[in-house]
């Protein structure tokens, strides 16, 4: 509820365009695609009407000479790290709403009054 409507509008029109670049340009994972797998743009030059100089996976080709099993090492730290920031949010969300929830955050979280599932509602 601290978002402007605009500030709402922008994040949900640029998820639904890489929604879209996802569908348009690549394989769907229900259709023989791989999951997690994102098209690059750089590939995909008819799609967008101006050159965009970096994909969103490896913007600088960093992995592209990695082994398969360095590849997959990476995967299942990304995957452990976004499962830690998930646990991370939803603590201080917890903290923020229910003062003392979260012993170790208690006093360094400021108590939020407001709608924290506003977005969803």
């Amino acid at each position: 509820d601290a978002l402007s409507d605009a500030a709402e509008w922008q994040i949900i029109l640029f998820i639904g365009f890489l929604e879209w670049f996802s569908e348009s340009a690549g394989t769907h994972y229900m259709r023989g695609g791989k999951p997690g797998e994102f098209p690059k743009f750089s590939d995909n030059t008819e799609l967008i009407p101006h050159p965009v100089p970096l994909n969103l996976f490896d913007p600088f080709g960093f992995s592209k000479n990695k082994s398969e099993e360095a590849k997959a090492e990476g995967l299942i730290k990304e995957l452990n790290n976004g499962r830690l920031a998930m646990i991370g949010i939803v603590g201080f969300i917890s903290e923020q709403r229910v003062e003392g929830s979260v012993p170790l955050l208690t006093g360094l979280v400021p108590h939020y009054d407001g709608e924290t599932m506003a977005p969803f509602m």
